[in-house]
C-alpha cells in the first residue's frame, strides 16, 4: 500500500454518506442500496417545501433516475440540497410508513390571533352588560334603607329611622304638658254672708266632713271665694257642685266686683222631687275672665233669683271647658 492509496477500504467506503462529497465520489463511493444503510428501507428525497402530507408515495415516472442514486439526489434537491426525508412505501417492511399524518390547516392553520381577540372582546362586553343591568335593577328597586355596597364592605349597619330611635322624639311625640292644677274651695273655706251657715244633715256632699252651705234662699244672702294662684290672664271655667230639689234655681255671679253677664244656671238636673235634696246633687259651670294672681268670686241671691239650693264645692279649670 503506497501513500495516497489506502486500498478499497477507505473512509468514504465506511461513511454511508461519503457519496455526497466530491472526493468520495472520485474514489467510487456509492450510496447504500438499502436506504441509509437500514435493511428493507426505502429512500425518498425531496426539496424543502415539496413534501406532500397524508399522501402515499408514488412510483417514479418513466425515465426518472432510480431512487437512491446521486443523480436522483441532485434532481430532487438541486445544486444545494438541505435535507433528504425518507418516505415509506405502503406495505413495505421494516419502517412501515410515516408517522400520523397532520392535515393542512386552512388559512395558515388553527384559530387566528384576530378571532381570539374578538372572543375576549365579546366576553368583556358581556361582563359590562351584566353590571349595567344589575345597577339598573338596584336603582329601580330604590330602597333607601338598604345599605350600599361600600357600607356593607365597611360593616356599617343601616341608619335607624326616627321612629326606631326612642331617644329621637319629635315635638309631636312629646306628651302634652298637663295644665297646672287650680284651687278648689270646700264649703268650710268660703266666706259666708249674713244669714248663711254650714250644715251636714243632708247626705251626699263631697266637702270635708260632708259639710255644705245652706240659707242662701233669701235676697241679699251670699258666699265669697278669694282665689289665689291664678297663673295668667285669660278665660277660665268656674264649676259649682250643689243640690236642687223640685223647681229650677239660678243665682248672680260677681267676678272681681263686676256682675257676670248671665245668671249661674242651677237647675234641677238630677230630677229630685220637692225637698229631696239628698237626691238632687249635681253641678253647673260658667266662663269668667280672670287675671293673674288673686281674684274674688261671689254667689249672691238677688231680686228675681231662685236661690233654694245647698252649695257644696267650687273649683276652676283653665280655658272654656265642660268637664
Amino acid at each position: 500500500m503506497t501513500p495516497g492509496d489506502n486500498g478499497a477500504s477507505t473512509p468514504e467506503d465506511d461513511d454511508p454518506f461519503g457519496y455526497l462529497y466530491a472526493d468520495g465520489q472520485a474514489n467510487g463511493a456509492q450510496p447504500p442500496s438499502g436506504g441509509y444503510g437500514y435493511p428493507h428501507s426505502v429512500n425518498r428525497v425531496r426539496a424543502v417545501g415539496r413534501r406532500p402530507y397524508g399522501q402515499a408515495a408514488s412510483a417514479p415516472a418513466a425515465g426518472a433516475p432510480a431512487p437512491g442514486t446521486a443523480a436522483a439526489t441532485q434532481d430532487a434537491h438541486g445544486p444545494n440540497p438541505h435535507y433528504a426525508a425518507p418516505e415509506a412505501l405502503a406495505g413495505g417492511g421494516g419502517v412501515t410508513g410515516p408517522g400520523p399524518s397532520r392535515p393542512p390547516r386552512a388559512g395558515g392553520g388553527g384559530p387566528s390571533r384576530g378571532s381570539h381577540a374578538k372572543g375576549l372582546l365579546w366576553g368583556a362586553l358581556a361582563v359590562v352588560a351584566a353590571v349595567v343591568v344589575g345597577i339598573g335593577v338596584a336603582v329601580l328597586g330604590g330602597d333607601s334603607d338598604v345599605p350600599s355596597t361600600d357600607d356593607r364592605a365597611a360593616g356599617a349597619s343601616p341608619a335607624p329611622s326616627p321612629s326606631d330611635d326612642p331617644d329621637s322624639a319629635t315635638d309631636d311625640d312629646e306628651e302634652e304638658e298637663e295644665p297646672a292644677e287650680l284651687p278648689t274651695a270646700d264649703a268650710k273655706t268660703l266666706r259666708l254672708g249674713s244669714g248663711v251657715e254650714t250644715a251636714s244633715d243632708v247626705q251626699g256632699a263631697q266637702s270635708d266632713g260632708g259639710v255644705y252651705v245652706t240659707g242662701l234662699d233669701s235676697v241679699g244672702s251670699s258666699v265669697t271665694w278669694s282665689v289665689d294662684g291664678i297663673p295668667e290672664d285669660g278665660d277660665y271655667t268656674l264649676f259649682a257642685r250643689y243640690s236642687a230639689a223640685g223647681s229650677d234655681q239660678s243665682m248672680t255671679l260677681t267676678v272681681n266686683g263686676k256682675t257676670f253677664g248671665s245668671k249661674l244656671n242651677m237647675s234641677n238636673f238630677a230630677g229630685a222631687g220637692d225637698g229631696d235634696f239628698a237626691k238632687g246633687w249635681t253641678q253647673t259651670y260658667a266662663y269668667p275672665t280672670l287675671t293673674e294672681g288673686t281674684n274674688t268670686l261671689t254667689l249672691s241671691c238677688e231680686k228675681g233669683d231662685g236661690c233654694d239650693v245647698l252649695l257644696d264645692q267650687l273649683w276652676l279649670k283653665k280655658g272654656q271647658v265642660t268637664g
